[in-house]
């Protein structure tokens, strides 16, 4: 199983963390399940960019992006050639680093 390692972010996982996911599985549920909350409030249908991740390492074992996923990224803060959303970033058998930038533009977050 490939390796996501995520690099600290002050909200969702302040010391950064490693964790493992089966190939087939997107890079968003694989954080969910490990009880790191990134956003996703288009509930990972590819409909917003709550979710985006950059992919410091191993981007090109991913899937490749598709129209729908970069005319949203466009919109993205922070975006990066590596900029992907992470509801559409699908593992393969390599490990993968993420970085999720410090903002999004979900103006309707819960709490803030």
């Amino acid at each position: 199983m490939p390796v996501i390692k995520i690099l600290p972010h002050p909200e969702y996982c302040p010391a950064g963390t490693e964790i493992t996911a089966a190939a087939g599985t997107s890079i968003c549920e694989a954080l969910l399940e490990n009880h790191i909350n990134i956003e996703h409030a288009c509930d990972m249908s590819c409909a917003c960019t709550t979710c985006h991740v950059i992919v410091r390492q191993g981007l090109h074992s991913l899937n490749e992006a598709e129209e729908e996923e970069e005319d949203l990224l466009d919109r993205a803060w922070g975006l990066e050639p590596q900029s992907r959303l992470s509801c559409q970033a699908i593992l393969a058998q390599q490990d993968v680093v993420v970085e999720i930038p410090k903002y999004t533009i979900n103006h309707a977050k819960e709490n803030h």
